[in-house]
């Protein structure tokens, strides 16, 4: 059977011969409803854009794919500029796709088969286009594996995680653990913890790293003062609510980000119980309103910039057929405010 060659693609989708090859190496700028009609036959013809790029004898294009998830989640720019920081001086040139995922399915997270043709979608775009590895940039640290299909060729995730493919991540547990020595180090012993959702490892691994501080420290462990969130305000308000309620109450709490450190504030203050004096809470994230909280709320930032420089810097690695040597567990760094006393005696 002869092979399928860019001219009869080009035959059946009315166009030029040339405007195949500008979709396939993705050289110059199509129409986008002329690119979808060349994909499209590209698709009928069953050939991947992948495949085709393998027939062609063409260079390295030195251009990577990065997924985003959503770009206006707080986590994302900053690993964006941290991947165009090591493309910068590395020569390298960036291909973004943002699926735009919060904004059209909100916290459902869990079920991977209601965006999984956004995904395929992208990274299918990407190679398209000659990307040489892609990176996917998570809006919320959970596992994607199985998500999509990179061709064969390289990928790095971060601020999620896949089985058996290489990601960057911040070191949870280290994290929670320094959060709580400074806690500790302020004389607080009762210090209670309220978590994300614990359906992925880095909130058991920040679980670990308050248990390990409490073992330590050799802290009395109190069941009562753990408490397990959804992320959102309403849960940090209400758990708030419950902790504050204990008739042996915690004078700390750890809470595993800003938001729900938000509703954990307005619990406080509509029980009458002043922060610090009363309740000291510490947060994660450093999200940008924390630093304009009543009182400014002392926090974990996170080392979004080195994750994605150190992702790029994996990815590239990869692409050259060499070990990567990033560090893939960059840590988290406290910013004491206003948030955090010393308990009344």
């Amino acid at each position: 059977m002869r092979r399928v060659g860019m001219k009869d693609i080009a035959a059946k989708a009315n166009v030029s011969v040339a405007t195949v090859s500008y979709v396939i190496n993705g050289t110059r700028n199509v129409k986008p409803q002329t690119r979808e009609r060349v994909m499209k036959v590209i698709e009928e013809l069953n050939y991947t854009p992948n495949e085709i790029a393998k027939s062609l004898k063409i260079k390295r294009t030195n251009t990577i794919g990065v997924i985003a998830e959503d770009v206006t989640v707080f986590n994302v720019p900053e690993i964006i500029d941290g991947i165009h920081d090591y493309a910068d001086q590395h020569d390298l040139h960036i291909l973004l796709t943002n699926m735009r995922l919060f904004k059209r399915i909100g916290h459902n997270y869990s079920d991977m088969e209601t965006y999984r043709h956004l995904a395929e979608n992208a990274a299918t775009n990407l190679l398209s286009r000659q990307a040489e590895g892609i990176i996917y940039i998570g809006v919320h640290p959970r596992d994607v594996t199985g998500l999509l299909d990179a061709k064969g060729k390289p990928m790095v995730y971060t601020y999620c995680y896949a089985q058996h493919e290489l990601s960057i991540q911040y070191n949870d547990e280290q994290a929670s653990y320094d959060a709580m020595h400074y806690l500790i180090s302020m004389g607080h012993k009762k210090i209670a913890i309220i978590s994300g959702l614990m359906d992925s490892l880095p909130s058991r691994h920040r679980f670990n790293g308050y248990y390990k501080a409490i073992t330590e420290f050799e802290l009395p462990f109190n069941p009562q003062y753990i408490r397990v969130g959804d992320w959102g305000l309403q849960s940090g308000y209400q758990l708030t609510k419950e902790l504050l309620e204990l008739e042996d109450r915690p004078t700390a709490i750890l809470i595993m980000n800003d938001v729900m450190a938000a509703g954990a504030m307005r619990a406080a203050l509509e029980m009458g119980v002043s922060i610090p004096q009363d309740l000291s809470i510490l947060g994660f994230d450093n999200r940008e309103f924390s630093d304009f909280a009543n009182p400014r709320l002392t926090t974990m930032e996170l080392p979004l910039h080195e994750m994605g420089y150190n992702a790029m810097e994996a990815l590239s690695q990869l692409i050259k057929g060499e070990q990567p040597t990033s560090d893939r567990s960059p840590l988290c760094k406290l910013l004491v405010r206003d948030s955090v006393a010393p308990p009344r005696s």
